[in-house]
C-alpha cells in the first residue's frame, strides 16, 4: 500500500475535528512546499522522531551504456538520501 498526499490530507482532517477540509489541504500543501524549498536550496531536512533528508552532491564520473557498452561521462548532480531516526527504525522492526 502507498500513502498518497490525498491520504495525508484525509488523516489530518480526521485528526483535527475543528479543521475544515480546505484547511487540511492547505496545511499539507504548506508543509510539502516548505520541505521541497529547503531541499532545493540544499538544506537538510530533519524531522525529529521520523528521520533526516540529506542533499548530497555527486561528482562527474565515468559511466557505461549497458546496452551498447559505450563509455560516457555522467554529469554532476544532486541527490536526496534519507536516514530514518532510531525511534522510527525500532518501530518498523518491532512490527
Amino acid at each position: 500500500m502507498t500513502l498518497t498526499k490525498a491520504d495525508l490530507v484525509e488523516a489530518v482532517y480526521k485528526e483535527h475535528s475543528t479543521m475544515t477540509k480546505k484547511a487540511a489541504v492547505d496545511a499539507v500543501e504548506t508543509f510539502l512546499r516548505l520541505s521541497k524549498g529547503a531541499l532545493i536550496d540544499g538544506s537538510d531536512l530533519l524531522l525529529s522522531g521520523f528521520g533526516k533528508f540529506n542533499v548530497k552532491d555527486k561528482k562527474e564520473r565515468k559511466g557505461r551504456n549497458p546496452q551498447t557498452g559505450d563509455s560516457l561521462m555522467l554529469e554532476k548532480r544532486r541527490v536526496i538520501t534519507f536516514k530514518p531516526s532510531g525511534i522510527l527504525r525500532d518501530k518498523i522492526n518491532a512490527s
